[in-house]
């Protein structure tokens, strides 16, 4: 280095002799970043994970592809199911079997459980004070009490029966009425406007419309997803953090996480200014009603603000309707492509329903076969394919291999969810293998884990499993469902995938809706 530095200022003056050009300071960018890499990769003398061949300083990145979890999936056949990868300043390990998840996530949880702090989550997340993204500590652990006691409790799932019921009768309508045109639906839209009212109900006491200037609140979940899954470069090679704001990926960034404050200041303040008897309307709390209360009630162990009271709203709404409506969309896709498992599904719902003009929560649990549907779409399209990122806290062994503190893990869940060691033809719908079969999305069966596992796994998976049970149960109930004309062969259907932190269908879901006449 000593003989390279008489080098680098002649060089320097020379440059000043010529025009500077962009293509100039990316050379010599590139040239000084070369330098940096090399010294840093110098001083690594670390066990570490077999990794697939790098490039010099966008490290792995070429390899992800644009539907990662895939990506990852065929590289763990050549290089195992942990592997390391090189992103700068993000070293990253992508965990791909059962097995691994289960070291991970019961022998080491506490070491694994935290997240990486990224631009999008630090900025839309009011510092990452949230329960998805906050890191492992005396914070989180409060913020998840509430959440698990307070917030998605199965009484307060069950005390959100009645708003689910009113929505879903307003979808069923809706449906309803368009049947006798026989005309094409977008039940894709449908689902999205169905679950974001059932969810904004909850979270905010009401669903909110074009009319009343909110309707935006219907946009937000997805887009808080996208940002979550963009590739912002400041976050992987801080050097080259320019590129987002060049990109214009800051000033989305920054627009959006405005669009979301203003509102939930909006929403927060009408709930102040409101008067509630609590006592004669102890059902009727949202969970706005709810940290509002315990914040002016001074009994938390910790201190509540205004900024973390909405970064866990935020939470709550978008975790609640995106994965939620992809879920829903993926089911009804697989059923139309499976039309003898359609019909068992709607005889056992109709058989338990019998004569009655409505579906209650008791018919649910009867609907076994139901269950095993949802269950089979939710193991072939798990909504968040590859795993929230958590971030060592620090170093261990795992596996024989040293794994550095402050490294990023995925896990693939899709891969393990289809891995043929596990699972008899892993590639096709089959509801029947979960019959009589304990293996359950809970986090306690590895090889089948859509909802995550250990510590940061989703707490709110009974309040998304009602929902999804519930809408799906009525739209097979009430309706028989086909192609268009133009596709009406259910092997045509197209099953493209855009990953957006919820790998979501392409495609919109277009059906033919017709009223089941008993």
């Amino acid at each position: 280095m000593a003989v390279l530095l008489p080098l680098l200022q002649q060089s320097w003056q020379e440059l000043h002799k010529i025009i500077f050009t962009p293509l100039h300071l990316l050379f010599l960018f590139l040239l000084l970043y070369g330098f940096k890499c090399i010294r840093r990769n110098g001083k690594a003398n670390l066990n570490l994970p077999p990794s697939p061949p790098k490039l010099p300083i966008i490290g792995n990145l070429r390899q992800l592809g644009t539907l990662p979890h895939r990506s990852l999936q065929a590289l763990s056949k050549k290089y195992g199911h942990v592997m390391f990868f090189y992103f700068d300043h993000a070293p990253t390990l992508v965990v791909s079997s059962a097995d691994m998840a289960r070291e991970m996530m019961k022998r080491h949880d506490i070491i694994f459980s935290n997240r990486p702090k990224t631009t999008a989550n630090n900025s839309l997340f009011y510092g990452c004070t949230d329960l998805a993204f906050s890191p492992y500590g005396e914070y989180w652990k409060q913020v998840k009490k509430i959440s698990v006691l307070e917030l998605l409790s199965l009484k307060s799932v069950q005390s959100f029966q009645n708003s689910r019921e009113e929505e879903v009768a307003i979808l069923i309508n809706k449906v309803r009425d368009l049947c006798p045109k026989e005309v094409t639906i977008n039940l894709s839209e449908l689902l999205i406007e169905n679950t974001n009212n059932i969810v904004t109900r909850c979270v905010f006491g009401k669903k909110f419309k074009e009319g009343d200037g909110k309707g935006r609140s219907a946009e937000l979940p997805r887009k808080v997803m996208v940002l979550l899954a963009a590739f912002f470069w400041g976050d992987f090679f801080p050097d080259l953090g320019w590129i987002d704001i060049l990109m214009g990926f800051i000033p989305s960034l920054k627009s959006t996480c405005g669009e979301i404050d203003a509102f939930l200041d909006q929403v927060v303040e009408e709930h102040r200014t409101m008067k509630c008897d609590d006592d004669e309307h102890p059902h009727k709390k949202d969970f706005v009603d709810i940290l509002l209360q315990l914040q002016k009630n001074g009994t938390l162990d910790f201190e509540l603000s205004h900024d973390n009271l909405k970064s866990i709203l935020l939470d709550m709404l978008v975790g609640g309707s995106d994965t939620t409506s992809t879920t829903l969309k993926w089911v009804m896709a697989e059923l139309i492509k499976n039309p003898s498992i359609m019909k068992i599904a709607q005889e056992e719902v109709r058989r338990v329903v019998g004569n009655k003009s409505k579906i209650d929560v008791n018919d649910i649990n009867q609907m076994d076969y139901l269950k095993c549907t949802l269950k089979e779409s939710l193991r072939l399209h798990p909504p968040i394919p590859l795993s929230l990122p958590r971030e060592t806290s620090k170093s261990l062994k795992f596996r024989g291999y040293d794994i550095p503190p402050k490294t990023r893990v995925f896990v693939n869940i899709w891969a393990i969810q289809r891995n043929p060691k596990l699972w008899d033809r892993p590639e096709e719908f089959i509801p029947e293998r979960f019959k009589d079969n304990p293996v359950d999305f809970k986090g306690q069966n590895f090889e089948f884990i859509p909802f995550g596992g250990g510590r940061k796994g989703c707490p709110g998976l009974t309040f998304g499993v009602a929902s999804l049970e519930y809408v799906l149960a009525n739209l097979l109930c009430w309706f028989n469902w086909r192609l268009p004309a133009t596709n009406a062969q259910g092997e045509d259907l197209d099953m493209t995938k855009i990953n957006a932190l919820t790998a979501f269908r392409k495609n919109p879901l277009l059906l033919v809706p017709i009223l089941h006449s008993s």
